[in-house]
């Protein structure tokens, strides 16, 4: 994917680190509220830019271990998080050899667009749950929630306010994401989203950069079941006022 690899440094400015703030803290009432035992370490597969993370290890105040495929996102994360664990993994194959508290997977599960590819990523998450520890899966959207359309993001590099420490792009950078979704076939486990980046640096002319990406689609059944046969205790949670998708999957690993 370029946005993750060529297009990295332009992530920052896309999806503002500081646009997770409040998904953060409701993530973490949920955890909270479901948990069955104190969470001291959280796993996330797929933590890309590290933007989620960065504001729940605040509020969490849990040791954090940050994991993606992309080096460039990796990269990323630990300038945004360097008190954070991080390690380059695919969420398919991923072993640790040791367990968490939390394992969380956010959109990056969207990427997983074929049922071995969901299972294996769902095993992943199981393997590294310990007993009585919570996992949580957040995708985007679900076949029942699912709505083709177009969205625009981006802007301007924020200006960092006088008490703020935290990274933020250079400024002078300006970037427009335009995203289309739809399901050309809806009788398979995916949907297209094209992407279409348009960026401008001070003195430089204005670069347009197109991709397709093809993200899995999958029934509210079809998720619980898969949870269910890796050995999780599961809920489904609509979360109607969260936003796109607001389907949120919860998984218990029970103990012995």
């Amino acid at each position: 994917m370029l946005l993750y690899s060529e297009l990295a440094a332009w992530w920052p400015i896309l999806s503002p680190h500081e646009e997770y703030a409040a998904h953060a803290q409701r993530c973490w009432s949920l955890i909270q509220a479901h948990a069955t035992r104190p969470i001291r370490t959280i796993l996330e597969l797929g933590a890309g830019g590290g933007h989620l993370s960065h504001h729940l290890a605040r509020v969490s105040q849990a040791g954090m271990t940050l994991t993606d495929l992309s080096p460039e996102m990796l990269a990323l994360s630990r300038t945004l998080n360097p008190g954070c664990e991080h390690i380059a993994g695919d969420m398919r194959t991923l072993r640790l050899g040791r367990t968490f508290d939390l394992v969380l997977i956010h959109d990056a599960v969207m990427h997983m667009n074929t049922a071995p590819d969901l299972r294996a990523a769902i095993a992943t998450a199981h393997a590294h749950c310990a007993p009585g520890g919570l996992a949580m899966v957040l995708p985007d959207w679900t076949k029942e929630t699912f709505q083709p359309g177009a969205t625009l993001c981006g802007g301007p590099a924020a200006a960092p306010e006088l008490d703020d420490a935290t990274p933020h792009a250079p400024p002078g950078l300006q970037a427009r994401l335009v995203e289309w979704t739809w399901d050309p076939d809806p009788g398979d486990t995916e949907f297209h989203s094209h992407m279409t980046y348009i960026l401008r640096a001070p003195g430089e002319p204005v670069r347009v950069e197109h991709e397709t990406l093809r993200l899995g689609l999958f029934s509210r059944d079809e998720w619980l079941a898969m949870l269910q046969a890796a050995g999780f205790t599961t809920r489904l949670l609509p979360l109607a006022d969260e936003g796109i998708g607001s389907d949120l999957f919860l998984g218990t690993r029970p103990s012995p």
